[in-house]
Parts: C-alpha cells; structure tokens; sequence
C-alpha cells in the first residue's frame, strides 16, 4: 500500500447559523469525526448527494474553513498547528481547482497576471523565468501562449477551467482538491478535462482527491471511492469494489439512482427522502430515516467500520454479525 500524505484523524467542521424563529442559534454539523487516509498518487473521489460535506471537507483540507476539533496530518505535520511558514509551504504543495472557474478567477485581471501571481509571491524566479513557467504551464493544460492576454470573460467555460488546472499547476503541487471541477460543463468538454487530470496527475506525478455526484465520472477517473452522507464516510473501497460489490444500503442506492439505458423501467431500491438537516441529525446511524433495512438497533446506536477486505470499509450492522 502506498505512503498515506494526507491523514484525517476526527475531523468535525460546523457552522453557527443565525438567531431562529425560536429565537437560538443552532450549529450544523457538517462534517462529523471523520477519518480518512489518502495515499500517495491515488485518485480518491469523494460521493454523496448535495448537503453532505464533501465541498467542506475539501475546503477543511486547505484551511478555508475552519476545524472544530480533529486532525489533518499532512507529510508528518498538523496543518492546524502550522506556524506562518509552515503554512506558506503547505500551500505551494496542495492547490484547489474550484466547481465555477469563472467565480475563481479574478475578472479584472489577465490571465497572464493570474498565472504569474504565484510565482511572484512563491518563488525567487526572475520576469523571464516566470513567464516562460506560465507559457509552459499553459500549454500542459492545452491552451495557446495567445490566450495569456485575454480576460476571464473573453473565454468559454471549458477554457476557464484549463486556465484554473493551469493555476493550480503552476507552483508544482504534490497534492490537488478538485472539487466538482466539470459539473458545470458540456458533456464532451468534461470528457476533456477528465482526461487532462488524468494526463496531468501521471506527468506531475499528482496526488488528487476529486469531489462529484456524477458516479460515471467517478467510475473512470478514480482509485478508491468514499462513499459520504451526513458528514461523514459510510463506505470506503477500491473503486471496483465501490461499483461492483457495494455493501452499504445508502451506497447501492445511488448507484441504482443512476439511470440505465434498458427495456425494462423498472429501478429498485431507490433512494427515497430528503437528506435529514444537519442541523438535527439522526440519533444512531444517521441513514436510518432512509433505509428499507433499518432495524431497532440502527436508531439507537452509531455502526462501527467493519473490514469487509484489506481495501473495503463499510459502517453498517448489517454487515455486523451479531448487531
């Protein structure tokens, strides 16, 4: 098994709302006691339906949002106990490629301005070293050196997300967030862009963790999938073990959400309910509101991971022999 580079260790991430119609605060709970190993130079997606903390978890992991308690172990070090140099350092090696490239990028500034301004502010580069690193940069992603003064605007949406890869190329990171980087775009341009990763994570010898809800996606791109619903992971396992033997109800019901291309219409165990709030999640296993195999003991206690392989986690009692 590969070196773990990142290791999560309880993370809760929450939020205070505003005052409500009773008249008190109330906390969400977006992120709840997490714990994940990612591995050196995997691709691990991230699944679950909207609202369930995959985008805070992400920003959790390069200090956006803040962390209530737990750990995030990054190369040996807590991120959370970084000093200010520790920190600058920390973030050379891991950058984020956000869902809408055209709200990450700065509309007033030319591309060539956006590329450069790390280098600028990262390295001791001089002008012609930093502009022959972005014109390098920018045809990895597969732009021309003609685009470098053009403005956000003045490109399609595909584009703008080559030009945020090639931003979060441009100080060669170890490690990339990718957070529903195509769920905005084109079906052939997602192709495109899910191939770039993928060229780009074997040339730079990449790390990623890739956030989406389209399980296809998922599919093709990914090395391990971790199943996510209410803040935490409910399943964990090579992506064939994910899609071809699922052991968790939730998990089995977005893949049979998926639609098919078939004679018959016919779709079972489909995922039915809204997400609980998290604001008040469930007592016990947080899934059991929506689960046709919910039992007594589901709405009383939380379920411990079970080892169902080496590679393949679930928590679950059904997967637990005497529950």
């Amino acid at each position: 098994m590969n070196e773990s580079i990142f290791k999560i260790d309880n993370l809760s991430v929450e939020y205070k709302t505003q005052k409500g119609i009773l008249g008190q605060k109330q906390t969400i709970h977006a992120v709840n006691n997490l714990s994940l190993d990612i591995h050196q130079g995997e691709i691990l997606a991230i699944a679950g339906e909207s609202g369930c903390g995959k985008s805070t978890l992400a920003k959790a992991l390069v200090l956006l949002e803040p962390a209530a308690k737990g750990e995030i172990i990054f190369e040996g070090k807590n991120i959370l106990q970084m000093n200010k140099s520790e920190l600058k350092d920390f973030r050379k090696k891991v950058q984020m490629i956000f869902q809408n490239p055209y709200a990450s990028l700065n509309p007033k500034m030319k591309i060539i301005d956006t590329l450069k301004e790390p280098l600028k502010i990262n390295t001791e580069l001089s002008n012609e070293e930093i502009t022959q690193k972005v014109i390098e940069t920018i045809h990895k992603v597969g732009l021309d050196e003609e685009c470098l003064n053009l403005y956000p605007h003045e490109f399609s949406g595909g584009q703008r997300q080559r030009i945020a890869i090639a931003r979060a190329l441009i100080l060669n990171p170890e490690f990339i967030i990718a957070d529903e980087p195509v769920s905005a775009l084109d079906v052939s341009i997602q192709a495109q862009i899910i191939n770039l990763l993928k060229e780009l994570k074997e040339s730079y010898n990449l790390t990623f963790i890739f956030i989406s809800h389209d399980l296809s996606v998922i599919k093709y791109i990914s090395d391990r999938v971790a199943i996510m619903y209410l803040g935490e992971i409910v399943e964990l396992g090579k992506t064939e073990e994910i899609f071809y033997t699922p052991e968790h109800p939730y998990t089995k019901a977005l893949l049979n959400s998926v639609p098919q291309i078939t004679g018959n219409c016919e779709q079972k165990n489909i995922l039915k309910g809204d997400l609980p709030s998290p604001a008040n999640p469930p007592l016990g296993c947080k899934f059991h509101t929506r689960c046709p195999y919910c039992m007594p003991i589901c709405r009383e206690k939380m379920p411990e991971e079970t080892k169902i392989t080496d590679t393949h986690y679930v928590k679950c009692f059904l997967q637990q022999e005497n529950p």
